[in-house]
């Protein structure tokens, strides 16, 4: 008779651990890759997501309607192949538009990128309370471009402006300032206002410049003008060229003069002075005072290639005069980094 017979109890075997482990299901473990791998899709996927619904789709629909003759509301759109594209270059208007761009842009761009540097410049030296110059120069750059517009129609008013005010009390007759001929001199200040983006971009481009560049160049007679032609623009040249793309591509599509105009509507866009009737004012007149969203579409794009092709005519021509401190290292020696296969 077993013990357990006598006792009256049924006898209970403990599992041994390993027939516990071997039921429990085996965890799977992640290499670094993998985990790098999934952060990465983690981190970017709403950047994703968002520029294929706001940006992605929105250009090809734009493409697509480039080549139709669509107005935005009727449902009959017809397919017209490349008239668009052959309006736009044929169009006086449309090129006129374009020309009154492109010496926009050949003036302000210039010209403030030199305010720009002359501001950084002279806010780099150690004179007392330049940290509240550099200050009161940026604010302006802070203040929203709708703001600062409806901000310079109210000044430059022809009835109760500032500017006529102080010319008014200087004993001087009024200026209309918002229409032609003043107009274009209105909006290159307005433009040369938020001059702050240009010169805090150059006075953080000076202060990598090392000073013992400079105080080595005085010590072999270099004088200030030497000093800054011969060492400071070449190690600036990097920060004047980003400058230069950026403010060149950002000019190319002003929209600017329509907020100063004196009817800023879609009816009253033909209240914006000629002078000031830049391209994506006539690409604005085109989608929603005309409903013509086909040709303006194809406006756009064509817009698009010369912003393109004006950046890799820059890229193209800045080797040999843009002087980078460290040159990008070849690909076959670069390192490999943790987790790389």
């Amino acid at each position: 008779m077993s013990t357990g017979q006598l006792t009256g109890k049924t006898a209970r075997v403990a599992p041994s651990p390993s027939s516990g482990a071997a039921a429990r299901p085996a965890r799977r473990r992640f290499s670094l890759r993998q985990r790098r791998v999934a952060a990465f899709y983690a981190f970017t996927g709403p950047w994703m997501l968002g520029f294929l619904a706001l940006t992605a789709y929105p250009l090809g629909y734009a493409l697509w309607l480039s080549f139709t003759n669509s107005d935005g509301l009727s449902s009959r759109t017809r397919f017209v192949g490349l008239a668009n594209y052959k309006e736009v270059f044929t169009d006086s208007d449309t090129m006129a538009s374009l020309g009154r761009t492109a010496l926009f842009t050949g003036i302000t761009v210039p010209l403030s990128i030199m305010a720009g540097l002359l501001l950084a410049v002279l806010l780099n030296q150690p004179v007392r309370a330049r940290g509240l110059f550099r200050t009161l120069l940026y604010l302006p750059a802070v203040v929203p471009p709708v703001g600062a517009a409806l901000t310079f129609k109210l000044i430059f008013d022809r009835d109760s402006g500032a500017a006529n005010g102080l010319l008014d009390l200087l004993h001087f007759n009024g200026v209309p300032w918002l229409v032609d001929p003043y107009a274009r001199w209105v909006l290159i200040v307005l433009t040369m206002w938020g001059v702050g983006n240009v010169m805090i971009i150059s006075l953080a481009g000076l202060q990598d410049i090392p000073k013992e560049l400079v105080e080595a160049a005085r010590v072999d007679g270099a004088n200030p003008w030497q000093s800054f032609t011969r060492i400071t623009l070449p190690l600036l040249s990097p920060v004047i060229f980003f400058q230069v793309v950026t403010g060149i591509i950002g000019s190319l599509q002003t929209f600017v003069p329509l907020l100063i105009a004196l009817n800023p509507t879609p009816a009253g866009v033909t209240s914006v002075p000629e002078s000031n009737y830049f391209y994506m004012i006539d690409v604005f007149a085109q989608y929603f005072a005309n409903g013509r969203y086909g040709y303006a579409s194809a406006m756009l794009w064509v817009l698009f290639a010369i912003i393109v092709f004006v950046t890799f005519l820059l890229f193209r021509l800045s080797k040999g005069a843009v002087f980078y401190s460290v040159e990008p290292e070849p690909a076959k020696n670069k390192p490999r980094t943790m987790g790389e296969a």
